[in-house]
């Protein structure tokens, strides 16, 4: 795959000097600047017949504008433009391998741009020292506090009317989607390799794992904002804020009132799309972490990767003791292969013993299937010890997105090994299994009220 990042010096210079605002006062006329050194670099880096890559200033400058928009216009024209630019010059790739993929075993060999312009800023000192000493600012970009307070900062901004709320509110999910974007391309690759070659050293160096590691990151306090957004914020009236909007008190000239209604507008799809980034992160984190469970028993892993506690766990023990998260969390979580493996594992919690695990111990809940679950609401007794511990209507519900993930995963091939394992018969054994399971639970229920 071509990757062509030579930029053109003039270019740059010429195009950075649109956003010089000295002696500019009117911020209308900032605004049109940036939205004009948008298109420059649109057209060059993208539209013209010879393109390039924009220089680490320029994307540095882009990701600015993302982050200072105060219009709804520049917020989504930059979020935009970096997207585009990041797939036709990704970071992590793969090149055209020579060979043909029958014989060579895969498309080519995994490439790193160590030098491009990333908006994270993690790993050792020493190159952050030396990004700076080169006259890279690194002002704008994210290490691991700084991710985890635009994660706390989006859990708290619920349920803002007010107009300048409402912008930042815009900055903080597109950043967020950006951010997470970002962090699938560099993960992704890294995955297909790692499945061919089991090489540890892949997932380390990677974007997710370093942010994770950190030292500044409270990760069980990330994990929590993360499941915060997924049931309060998506779930918010929404209809009501778009009123609220469209009809505050300060809009009372014809553009303020224009500018509120595509505000109250966007805001409704980037709620969505906020947690669909939500859980795409979340995915992406527990893929992580079951990687570094085969890399840990395998001794692949050493002090140096620091330990931390699984996503996963966090998540269970989250709903284990708020009862009422669970049917806004499932309704929201789609993904059907760590929804059916959280509801396992949920069930796991009271069906089987537990145990002392060490940090290479293979003594997990991850042999637990759909099937066997189903199987211990087969007879009134069993039902009776499972229900007393999560209430016959969490046992309904937990069932129901169990069978809906199933069902999903039945369409996905990219989950086949999967779904043979974690479901444990064929959709008919599991169809009639479920049936018996709701009967026992409503026989149990009658008996109860009798």
């Amino acid at each position: 795959m071509e990757n062509p990042r030579i930029t053109n010096g003039g270019f740059e210079e010429n195009t950075m000097a649109i956003l010089d605002s000295s002696g500019i006062k009117e911020a209308r006329d900032i605004h049109d600047d940036r939205l004009s050194f948008l298109e420059a670099v649109r057209f060059a880096s993208l539209a013209s017949e010879s393109p390039f890559a924009p220089s680490w200033r320029m994307f540095d400058a882009i990701f600015q504008i993302l982050r200072d928009s105060k219009s709804l216009e520049l917020a989504m024209v930059s979020y935009q433009l970096l997207n585009e630019l990041d797939q036709r010059y990704p970071r992590v790739y793969f090149t055209c391998s020579d060979k043909p993929k029958s014989t060579s075993g895969r498309a080519g060999e995994l490439v790193v741009v160590k030098e491009a312009w990333s908006p994270f800023i993690v790993g050792p000192e020493a190159s952050h020292a030396e990004a700076v000493a080169a006259g890279k600012s690194l002002d704008y970009l994210f290490d691991s506090s700084r991710f985890s307070a635009l994660v706390e900062d989006m859990a708290l901004a619920v349920n803002k009317t007010d107009f300048q709320l409402a912008m930042k509110s815009v900055e903080y999910m597109l950043l967020f989607q950006y951010l997470v974007n970002v962090l699938e391309a560099d993960f992704l690759p890294r995955q297909t390799l790692y499945k061919e070659t089991s090489k540890w050293v892949l997932f380390r160096e990677s974007i997710l794992n370093m942010l994770l590691g950190s030292r500044k990151l409270n990760f069980k306090t990330l994990v929590r904002d993360c499941m915060s957004i997924m049931y309060r914020r998506c779930h918010h009236h929404i209809a009501k804020n778009v009123q609220d909007l469209r009809f505050v008190k300060d809009s009372c000239d014809k553009e303020a009132h224009i500018s509120n209604v595509s505000l109250a507008i966007a805001l409704s799809e980037l709620e969505k799309g906020t947690c669909v980034a939500v859980q795409k992160l979340m995915t992406l984190i527990m893929e992580l972490d079951l990687i570094r469970k085969e890399a840990d028993l395998q001794g692949l892993t050493t002090r140096v990767d620091g330990f931390r506690v699984p996503m996963l766990e966090i998540i269970l023990d989250e709903l284990t003791y708020n009862k009422d998260y669970i049917s806004p969390f499932l309704m929201v979580f789609s993904e059907p292969k760590w929804k059916l493996e959280i509801i396992l594992q949920y069930f796991s919690k009271y069906t089987t013993k537990s145990s002392v695990r060490t940090r290479r111990s293979n003594e997990t809940s991850y042999d637990a299937t759909l099937e066997s679950v189903l199987s211990f609401f087969s007879t009134a007794t069993s039902t009776k010890n499972i229900v007393k511990k999560i209430s016959s209507e969490v046992a309904k519900l937990l069932l129901a997105h169990a069978f809906q993930a199933c069902l999903s995963l039945q369409h996905c091939s990219r989950h086949n090994a999967y779904s043979t394992e974690r479901i444990g018969g064929t959709l008919s054994q599991i169809s009639n299994k479920l049936v018996s399971a709701f009967q026992s639970l409503r026989k149990y229920d009658e008996l109860k009220a009798a």
